[in-house]
């Protein structure tokens, strides 16, 4: 960890208001000279540089060296120390685990997985877990103890507490609470999150939901589910059971990938995890057989979509997990059945961030607490983010 200076005082609330504009400029910006955030924050030039100097004294802020070859005296330019903290984003499926870590900004800085079998003991699934958390580390020369906060993802229905209450891809997952389970594996916080909701958060950050305030994210592969952003905030719901359309039969989302994997042309022999896509890339080649079977896929996909789409009037409906690399040959049947039921057509993309959605939707997560921890205007102090160690 790095040597900060002892911790100053409390900042009044004028002044921690002040810090917190003066962290928002510099995350979005930095590294920026004294008069530049003045001007992003509207701060007087004075202001702004008592604010970067208790910044700089609490930990948060450096002053950034000259670039090589500067000629003269150049202005001092300072940044947010987004690297001087870490978090973990974990994606846990039934057939992998995957993990990725980031700086404080969400900036990824290295990236493992492991393959992971769908009936594995717990034991043997935490322990893949730790391995893939550990790879990471070693990429990076860290170890758990320079960790803030481990954000997961995964299948099935968490309840608020990080309690698995349902899991049909992972029977071991069943009735476990794996926030407490996680937590003494990683000595910080930890966060635990349905995949398809932190899928939905990616794509609202970083991808093609981008700046969209509604947004329904469709999390189709093996399994299916649904991840909703509203007025620009992750919805879970009263009991964290939003988007759970999986669950009512007369949509058919259970059995909606069937008729992928089983549509009469996959060869014999085919491992299960690659006979969907055969079916789609036949599809894209024009194969009539293949084209029959996305059909009946799209018909069952839209009935839960309409639904969605009626209920909430999304600004666009994103197409994300698994088959989002067919999204060409899914969309054109999905909106024609939406354009029959529907009262206004959201656009309809598919995603920009593949299999990596819920893992970087874990990260953001992550930051979003984060944020909640330490910059929020409703905290008394902006408090410094690392231990203090003794300054000799």
């Amino acid at each position: 960890m790095s040597n900060i200076p002892s911790r100053g005082g409390d900042l009044s609330r004028l002044r921690q208001l002040n810090s917190l504009s003066a962290i928002k400029a510099l995350r979005g910006n930095g590294p920026v000279t004294l008069s530049a955030l003045a001007e992003l924050t509207g701060l007087s030039r004075p202001s702004t540089k008592e604010v970067v100097d208790e910044l700089m004294e609490l930990g948060w802020v450096e002053e950034v060296p000259p670039a090589p070859g500067t000629m003269g005296r150049p202005a001092r330019r300072y940044r947010f120390r987004a690297d001087g903290g870490h978090l973990v984003g974990i994606d846990i499926g039934a057939h992998n685990v995957r993990a990725a870590l980031a700086d404080l900004d969400g900036n990824v800085l290295a990236e493992t997985r492991q393959a992971a079998r769908p009936d594995a003991p717990l034991g043997e699934r935490m322990a893949t877990i730790e391995r893939t958390v550990s790879g990471c580390l070693s990429l990076s020369g860290l170890t758990t103890a320079d960790l803030w906060t481990v954000a997961v993802g995964t299948t099935g229905l968490v309840d608020t507490q990080g309690h698995i209450k349902l899991s049909a891809a992972i029977p071991a997952w069943n009735g476990l609470d794996l926030a407490a389970s996680l937590q003494e594996m990683f000595p910080c916080d930890v966060l635990v999150e349905n995949d398809s909701r932190l899928a939905a958060l990616a794509e609202s950050r970083r991808g093609v939901a981008r700046g969209s305030r509604d947004v329904v994210f469709l999390h189709v592969g093996r399994r299916m589910g649904t991840g909703l952003i509203i007025d620009g905030k992750l919805h879970r719901g009263f009991g964290a059971a939003a988007g759970e359309i999986v669950m009512l039969p007369e949509a058919g989302w259970l059995t909606a990938p069937e008729e992928l994997n089983d549509s009469g042309i996959v060869p014999a022999g085919m491992p299960p995890e690659d006979a969907a896509g055969y079916t789609l890339a036949a599809a894209r080649n024009g194969d009539p057989i293949a084209r029959e079977a996305v059909e009946r896929y799209a018909e069952k996909l839209a009935i839960g979509t309409a639904a969605a789409v009626l209920l909430l009037d999304p600004e666009i409906v994103v197409l994300g997990g698994g088959f989002s690399r067919s999204a060409d040959v899914l969309l054109p049947p999905l909106r024609a059945r939406l354009e029959a039921v529907c009262l206004r057509i959201p656009e309809l993309r598919g995603s920009t961030l593949g299999d990596e959605c819920v893992v970087l939707g874990a990260i953001d997560y992550a930051i979003d607490h984060l944020d909640r921890q330490f910059f929020t205007a409703d905290e008394p102090a902006l408090r410094p983010p690392f231990p203090q160690e003794p300054v000799s």
